[in-house]
């Protein structure tokens, strides 16, 4: 069996070894949503079925529900069965079984907390959990500083000597930058910053990790990786599903808080940093930093920035809703269901480089990606008739799905004409690589449970994050018309591509 990751007898370079969590509690709030039956519960399994959960290891929900142990069993059970990436096998479910407690209550009952921590007492001393507990509020924003005034009220913050705790918090981290700060208040009362978790799913998915393999990996990037051969860089986040059941959610936040703030920006960081001197937490943190304070969105928000709703349309075969139409939502809301923003980034490297971020439901197609697109040949040799199906040189890193890289440059036509045309030369990782990526809830949960932070965002990213955006969202907020509509099913409002045209560029549809 591997050693654990803290023993000293093993050499942390040793890459031949995976990384083991050692003896903990895992406690989840909001057991019975969606994130934790679909991810959260199914990444457990995964981790333990990889071998990547230690023996001393107790899971416990935390809900308004009236659930004996065994009934949460079986929720997790069923929820494993059907999102699990892994095999089932009984052997490892009978051992996780084994770690498994549920506590009923709600978040304002000290009955409820006086129980949880009598179940977590009581697993620290059956399961040899030491004292180690992670708290994951997989809970609305609104339900932190109680959640987080109970455990402190009932002890479940101190650290017993040996011991660590921690908590995990699930996006959004505020609406705004003020809202942001208040959250860091509560939480950081009663947590050092070290022990805040502050969960991004999309820094966990392979490809944005491979971002940093492909830059710092490869020589042949770096020299060309700056404002004297890039134009400009699109980062696209397109969804071709509407906003389903979550309209409780969703209505009032919109697609630029929902995914603009956090997961863009982060990829905008990852994509625009220097190179770190290490992969540590604070190297990595300390250059997305520095890109982030140099981060800003420019000159008239009018037209530097756009966002549009969707409405009824034709998504493939099926004929769908718009966006006002969908159950829950407010028929007059101005809740943008596709916002994009230019940002520009003033430093040496990338001073003059605009940066596109576009975050849409009801798209054509589901990708995410970060486009690089480079300047043009000063001058070819060629007559205009020679290269009129040659496009522009890019680098295409694709994060989902069909992950990936494409490098996009001209090549000659085969025949006797001297012809031009666009090819693509791509990397798949599944073409590539037989082990298949861990899902991103297992990398970040296991991570918590080892103190490893690199793919965590800090509340300095937040706040840098929240100053780019505020603006925009005022600018937007002050308007009295409706967000632009466009048809399901199509690439977004006019306006979006008016903003790009201005600058000379187009949209990729991938």
């Amino acid at each position: 069996m591997p050693e654990y990751s803290d023993n000293p007898l093993r050499d942390p370079q040793d890459r031949r070894l995976p990384r083991i969590a050692g003896p903990c509690v895992l406690v989840i709030f909001g057991v019975t949503g969606d994130l934790s039956r679909k991810k959260l519960m199914p990444a457990v399994y995964d981790l333990a079925n990889r071998g990547m959960l230690p023996p001393g290891f107790g899971l416990v929900g935390f809900a308004r529900r009236d659930w004996k142990n065994q009934d949460f069993a079986q929720v997790v059970h069923d929820a494993v069965k059907e999102n699990s990436r892994t095999p089932f096998r009984e052997e490892v479910w009978e051992q996780l079984l084994e770690g498994i407690r549920f506590v009923p209550g709600t978040f304002d009952s000290d009955e409820s907390f006086s129980k949880l921590k009598e179940t977590i007492t009581e697993l620290d001393e059956a399961r040899g959990t030491g004292g180690n507990h992670a708290f994951y509020l997989s809970i609305p924003p609104s339900s932190f500083e109680l959640v987080v005034s109970q455990l402190k009220k009932h002890g479940l913050t101190k650290r017993d000597e040996g011991g660590w705790n921690r908590v995990v918090i699930e996006k959004p981290f505020g609406h705004d930058l003020e809202s942001a700060k208040e959250l860091n208040d509560v939480v950081s009362s009663l947590f050092e910053p070290h022990e805040v978790f502050r969960i991004d799913h999309y820094l966990g998915k392979e490809t944005v990790q491979n971002m940093l393999a492909l830059r710092f990996a490869n020589q042949m990037f770096e020299p060309i990786w700056n404002n004297h051969y890039v134009s400009h860089v699109q980062i696209t986040m397109a969804e071709d599903i509407g906003i389903g059941g979550r309209a409780g959610y969703y209505d009032g936040i919109g697609a630029a808080r929902d995914v603009i703030q956090n997961h863009l920006l982060q990829l905008l960081a990852l994509t625009a940093m220097e190179e770190p001197t290490s992969f540590e937490a604070s190297q990595l943190r300390t250059e997305k930093q520095k890109v982030l304070a140099a981060a800003h969105v420019p000159g008239n928000l009018s037209e530097t920035t756009a966002r549009g709703q969707y409405c009824a349309g034709w998504q493939g075969a099926e004929q769908v809703k718009g966006y006002l139409e969908a159950d829950g939502v407010d028929p007059g809301s101005t809740t943008e269901t596709y916002a994009a923003i230019r940002v520009d980034v003033d430093n040496r490297r990338w001073a003059g480089v605009p940066f596109y971020l576009r975050a849409a439901k009801r798209m054509p197609r589901r990708v995410t990606e970060v486009a690089l697109s480079f300047k043009r040949a000063p001058h070819l040799p060629f007559t205009a008739t020679d290269t009129e199906e040659l496009g522009t040189n890019a680098l295409v890193m694709r994060i989902q799905p069909d992950e990936g890289v494409t490098l996009r440059f001209g090549a000659k036509v085969p025949g006797t004409q001297m012809e031009i045309r666009e090819v693509s030369m791509d990397f798949a990782y599944g073409g590539s690589f037989t082990e298949s990526s861990p899902e991103a809830y297992e990398r970040l949960i296991l991570d918590v449970m080892l103190g490893d932070a690199p793919l965590f965002p800090q509340q300095q990213e937040v706040e840098l994050s929240w100053k780019i955006l505020d603006p925009v969202l005022e600018h937007w907020a002050s308007l009295d018309e409706q967000p632009q509509s466009y048809e399901s099913g199509t690439w977004g409002p006019q306006s979006a591509w008016d903003m790009l045209a201005r600058d000379g560029f187009a949209w990729r549809r991938p």
